[in-house]
């Protein structure tokens, strides 16, 4: 068996206040609905150096000392998809949207009434719970189910 694989790296950050989470109304057709900003890590970029750059290009935010709180991965062609999650509750700047979708401040009591994207909450889960560090998503026979660790 091969030790190394294709990956794809990627990062989202959860941005929050107390009682508010910054969310994206994402307009792209894979994962479309209200979801946590982020992208791709460019080549030569650190984790973190990228963090930041996409929230400040996604948002207009530049996020200040983002937490590492996980990691999601699911299967791709020849390899795994790698998503860093990032939290974060000091920031700088005008939030601003961007072609990826309009920014939105969405009270925590009011995340059922927004169409929020189809893995959010345990996305959430595996962000928040301390005893959690991984989602995956494992290939079943004619679906995809997700695993917490």
């Amino acid at each position: 068996m091969a030790k190394t694989e294709r990956v794809e790296l990627t990062a989202l950050c959860l941005v929050h206040s107390e009682d508010a989470y910054l969310l994206q109304d994402r307009v792209k057709e894979d994962w479309r609905g209200y979801t946590l900003p982020g992208g791709h890590v460019e080549a030569g970029e650190s984790i973190v150096e990228a963090i930041v750059r996409e929230m400040k290009e996604e948002t207009g935010l530049t996020i200040l000392n983002p937490r590492l709180c996980g990691v999601k991965q699911f299967p791709i062609d020849g390899g795994r998809y790698l998503v860093f999650l990032f939290s974060a509750d000091r920031y700088e700047g005008e939030l601003a949207s961007s072609a990826e979708g309009e920014m939105h401040w969405v009270k925590k009591e009011d995340l059922g009434n927004v169409n929020l994207v189809k893995d959010f909450y345990e996305l959430l889960q595996v962000m928040q719970d301390e005893d959690l560090s991984e989602f995956q998503y494992v290939p079943e026979e004619d679906h995809w189910k997700i695993v917490l660790r």
